[in-house]
């Protein structure tokens, strides 16, 4: 089971109606982090050091009884910042005539300070060993970095010198911590050492011996960038402590994903193979994140003719059964501003609303009528308040929600840039997914850049693509909103016959204390017209490249 969510439904919303021109007719293993293993860091902090595992008694100069802490100058100021001591106890600055002392690695752990391995976004290393970073902090940098020196701001260098030793000479770069991913991009490619609370999205956080502080299993002790916190001496009750700048309950994981259409030869592949074939490979990632999000395209319909591979309208509807797909994957927001949502009427939509409120499996971007289907749909998750909203913007008969009949609900761009800006101003965290015009070129198109931005602008933390067959780039706004154009089919029958339809991606953004502070990029390709899997790590490499070569990505 998933974590629980809170949705507040604004009033739901839904997808839409009839075909695209581009919905053509067809023809393992996780890659994203490398399962490294090695030994525990081989370095201890030097006896001789402000952070010795040594402790200090109270001299018999002392001229009081009360208790005194001293904290060691290597900790950064806003770990110091969690250290409040009790009436009667005092901080001093001089560690011999202190009680009590906390620094790195000694006496009694009282908490972890967590650090992340970050590089720009556009960078298709997802992780490295903790002995490439030792490595590199002794200036004999191997592999992807080699040769690079590790950027680091002048906090992180001294406390990772006081955890590691000093690095070797010309083995770090030092910048202040608001210039630092300025400096990273502008050096691409290039890679830093940031503490977790600084994440922000232009960063791509790496994996370090296969752990990262974004994953949701993810346990400080075992991550060699997870700083250990000690109380030594005594005075001092350690259960006053808690010291931490990384809180799993204030995490979020959102899946945003791309087309879903369970028709033609992938609805002719689960009828042979099992309704949650699709999900063998896939279901257990996409059911781990705290929200995940389907774009379902087609109405389910009670009286759906058995599926044609090889169908030739585009007139499309899906079996009921096949709704347990989407729990299999463990479905938590259906968009509904798809083109074919329509296909089959007023009937057909109704009946498939039905469904989803039947299961309150909550629903945005088409619904009843127009007023349902335009409003946001608002989840609250560990204190993260995010509010989705979309809207076909292809234009035509596609969006079909009325006053008084359902369907997707066509853009209106004022609309949406006044709404995104009252959610924001708010203090939701927006995500704007659109059903759009279909191109297939990696490279986005001026319409798209022009829709996409509007909403970027507006106040939105994501924006994402759900109409397109074959991935887009993507962008940063200077506000560090990610638009993704086009992620690709999720479930769909295009491999072979589109080009480059069989490659996918699948986006997790994360959310923090109510801030959007990173996204991991999935890879996926199909085995057949119903089935994706996570690439392999030659495949992944190859088409991140051609993704961040098609996207529209300033030098910072």
């Amino acid at each position: 089971m998933k974590p629980a969510i809170v949705f507040r439904v604004a009033t739901v919303l839904l997808t839409a109606s009839i075909l695209l021109a581009g919905c053509n007719l067809p023809a393992a293993g996780l890659a994203a982090y490398a399962d490294f293993r090695s030994t525990k860091t081989p370095f201890q902090p030097d006896a001789s050091s402000d952070d010795s595992t040594s402790t200090i008694e109270k001299g018999d100069s002392a001229e009081t009884d009360a208790a005194t802490l001293w904290i060691s100058p290597a900790l950064p100021a806003a770990l110091r910042a969690q250290i409040a001591l009790p009436d009667g106890q005092e901080e001093v600055t001089d560690r011999e005539n202190s009680s009590a002392q906390i620094a790195i690695a000694q006496g009694e752990t009282v908490g972890q300070w967590v650090y992340a391995l970050v590089a720009p976004f556009p960078t298709v290393v997802d992780a490295v060993t903790i002995n490439d970073l030792l490595s590199a902090w002794q200036g004999r940098a191997s592999g992807a970095f080699a040769g690079l020196p590790l950027l680091v701001s002048p906090e992180t260098r001294t406390l990772f010198s006081a955890w590691w030793g000093d690095p070797a000479t010309g083995a770090v770069e030092v910048h202040s911590a608001s210039k630092l991913l300025d400096a990273s991009w502008a050096a691409q490619p290039s890679w830093a050492i940031v503490p977790f609370e600084e994440l922000q999205p232009k960063w791509k956080v790496l994996a370090v011996d296969g752990q990262s502080p974004l994953f949701k299993d993810f346990e400080p002790s075992e991550y060699e960038l997870s700083v250990p916190i000690g109380l030594s001496g005594e005075g001092i009750d350690i259960t006053a402590f808690n010291i931490s700048n990384r809180d799993a309950n204030k995490l979020t994981t959102v899946v945003i994903t791309g087309v879903t259409a369970l028709v033609r030869a992938t609805a002719y592949e689960m009828n042979r193979s099992g309704v949650t074939y699709p999900a063998e490979d896939i279901g257990e990632f996409m059911r781990a994140a705290d929200i995940t999000h389907i774009s379902n395209e087609v109405p389910f319909w009670n009286d759906c003719p058995a599926p044609d591979p090889v169908q030739r309208n585009l007139v499309f509807c899906s079996d009921p059964s096949y709704y347990a797909l989407l729990e299999e994957v463990g479905t938590d927001v259906v968009e509904l501003t798809g083109d074919h949502f329509n296909d089959y009427g007023r009937d057909a939509m109704t009946y498939t609303l039905d469904i989803y409120d039947d299961h309150n499996l909550p629903y945005y971007g088409g619904g009843r009528n127009l007023e349902e289907a335009r409003a946001p749909l608002f989840i609250e998750h560990n204190g993260n308040r995010i509010a989705f909203i979309g809207c076909n913007g292809k234009g035509g008969g596609y969006a079909t929600a009325a006053a008084d009949y359902p369907g997707a609900v066509a853009c209106d761009y004022e609309y949406l840039e006044q709404e995104i800006a009252r959610l924001h101003d708010e203090g939701y965290l927006v995500i704007t997914t659109f059903q759009h015009n279909e191109v297939y070129t990696f490279i986005p198109q001026p319409g798209l850049i022009r829709d996409f931005g509007r909403v970027a602008v507006a106040g939105s933390s994501i924006v994402s693509g759900s109409q397109a067959h074959q991935s887009h780039g993507m962008q940063f706004t200077d506000d560090d909103t990610l638009i993704t154009y086009g992620l690709g089919n999720l479930f769909f029958d295009q491999r072979g016959v589109v080009e480059n339809g069989d490659s996918a991606l699948i986006a997790r953004h994360i959310f923090y204390d109510n801030r959007y502070i990173s996204t991991e990029l999935f890879t996926i390709i199909f085995v057949d017209f119903a089935k994706p899997i996570f690439m392999s790590p030659e495949d992944r490499s190859a088409f991140l490249t051609t993704i961040f070569g098609a996207s529209i990505f300033d030098t910072q």
